[in-house]
């Protein structure tokens, strides 16, 4: 399965969005648009690859590639950056926690190639 995520934040810190996009085969198996309360832009990304990877293993994923415009969560979640935060540190323990036994891989892309899961995010805050 491939995942797209997104998180936006309406001032830094302000209420936060995520959004994801769950494909399989090219197709839509699910789209995530949620209100997670207030916090900063760096936790909303967090919050929406831990969403996507929940909604992929309900569907049954057992080889996720999760696709983000940002890159310090793609290095980060790689293992390639520190993470200085404490309350990030925790979001990718969860993270690493639900994907355990899964194979996943992050991978940055052009915030242009992820207009749904941004549009997704935005929705979520308005």
């Amino acid at each position: 399965m491939i995942i797209y995520t997104d998180g936006a934040c309406s001032g830094n810190p302000g209420p936060m969005g995520v959004g994801a996009v769950v494909y399989k085969g090219g197709k839509i198996l699910m789209e995530i648009s949620e209100n997670h309360g207030d916090g900063t832009n760096n936790i909303a990304e967090y919050l929406a690859v831990r969403r996507g990877l929940e909604e992929a293993i309900t569907l049954g994923a057992d080889a996720v590639e999760v696709r983000t415009d940002s890159r310090l969560v793609v290095r980060q979640l790689s293992g390639k950056f520190r993470i200085k935060k404490p309350h990030l540190r925790e979001l990718k323990a969860e993270i690493e926690e639900l994907s355990e036994g899964l194979d996943v891989r992050y991978t940055w892309i052009e915030r242009e190639k992820n207009n749904l899961a941004d549009k997704l995010a935005k929705d979520a805050i308005r």
